[in-house]
Formats: C-alpha cells, structure tokens, sequence
C-alpha cells in the first residue's frame, strides 16, 4: 500500500463528512445573513415615524425622497431575507441585499468603525451565497432538480 493510498483512505470519510455538512453550513449561512437584515427591517416598523425621519436627517440615499427610501428599505429588508431563508431565487435575492448593504453604507457618513466592519461581514458573506449557491436546502436547488 502506497502512501497516496493510505492518505485518500484517511481523507474519503472526512471528505464525505464535509460534503454531508456542506448543505448544512449553506443554510445556516442564509439564516445568519437573513436575520440581520430582518431585525434591521423590523426596527424601521416597530417606529415608523422615526424611521422617516433617521431617512430624512441621517441616511443620504441617493435619487430618491426620504419616505420613498423608508418605505423601499424597509420592503428590502423584510422580503429578501424571507427569500434568503426559504432559498427562493436565492443568488438573486444576495445580490438585491449586497446592493442594498452598499448603498447603506454610502448613505450614512456616520457609520462607526464596527458598523462598517459588520457591513463589510455581512457583504462578503452575501457574495458568497451570490457566487456558491443556495446549496441543497432550497426551494431552488429542488427546482432546479425537477425542471433542468
């Protein structure tokens, strides 16, 4: 028996592990990313009068007037991260929130150091899910399974 063989007869079983784990990290990864964002769109309706005006004062969103904002934030936040969960067009909902995290960032000049590193956390891992996949707990991967 060679040493190649004895390693791969080591690593097959980890391997196998790994991929066994694999949907579960991918689900859990969603529900973490999600629930940022929800808590976040459940603070804007527990008062909505302050959201508007945070949206009015604070946030600086770009194109669009202060109650627009709220209202398309709030939406954002509440139903993507339900998308997220559930992995309903889940690469595409990834990416509605990454660009909604960006323009978060850049409309509020306040942000503290933590605020923009959770920004920044929450944005590489909403790439990840982007580039990787829902993985095998989604609605999509069983779409895909049954109709491509």
């Amino acid at each position: 028996m060679t040493v190649m063989t004895r390693i791969a007869d080591v690593a097959r079983p980890a391997i196998r592990g790994l991929e066994f784990l694999s949907p579960l990290l991918d689900l859990a990864l969603r529900l973490w990313v999600a629930k940022f964002f929800w808590d976040s769109g459940l603070t804007k309706i527990a008062s909505w009068d302050t959201t508007v005006m945070l949206f009015t004062y604070e946030y600086h969103v770009p194109l669009l007037a202060p109650a627009a904002a709220a209202a398309l934030g709030t939406f954002v936040e509440l139903t993507f991260p339900v998308l997220l969960v559930f992995g309903i067009g889940t690469r595409l909902s990834a990416l509605i929130l990454f660009c909604f995290n960006f323009i978060a960032v850049i409309s509020y000049p306040d942000l503290s150091e933590v605020g923009l590193k959770d920004h920044t956390f929450y944005g590489i891992l909403l790439l990840v899910i982007f580039f990787h996949g829902p993985g095998k707990l989604s609605i999509d991967h069983w779409l895909r399974r049954k109709w491509m």
